[in-house]
């Protein structure tokens, strides 16, 4: 009976790649969604004065919940933490906040209370954070 042994490692050899759930993975997911929601954010902010032919088209809201549940899904998969959802949409949710409550040098606001798309925006895009949550929080199976 002869038993096979493997070739013992050299120091040539590369080293073994870091686990999928290591802390370094988990904070860099943690830290591009954060960067994604600013990126996503100022892209809404952008998106809701979109008109065709004098015409508002609403190209906010629907970027708005597409691109809040991807971010939502994105910071639970990549930290394999169910928190780490709350962090994406508080950061979203103060800044659409701030931008319907700041002035700019002349006096505008950036979403407007009689702009029906920015409003819309605004609640939909926290409900699209908050059914993903919801929905999280009801499966048994973590990620």
């Amino acid at each position: 009976m002869t038993v096979s042994t493997s070739p013992a490692p050299t120091s040539e050899s590369p080293p073994p790649p870091p686990p999928a759930d290591s802390t370094l993975v988990r904070t860099g997911g943690l830290i591009v969604s954060v960067l994604a929601t600013l990126v996503t954010a100022v892209a809404e902010l952008y998106l809701t004065p979109l008109r065709i032919a004098g015409v508002p088209i609403g190209a906010s809201v629907l970027f708005a919940v597409v691109v809040n549940w991807a971010l939502a899904w994105f910071a639970l998969h990549t930290t394999r933490r169910r928190w780490a959802v709350g962090v994406p949409w508080v950061l979203w949710t103060v800044l659409m906040l701030f931008a319907a409550g700041a002035r700019t040098d002349e006096g505008d606001y950036l979403l407007g209370g009689d702009d029906w798309i920015a409003l819309v925006m605004i609640l939909v895009g926290s409900l699209s954070f908050a059914v993903f949550a919801y929905r999280m929080i009801l499966s048994r199976t973590t990620p």
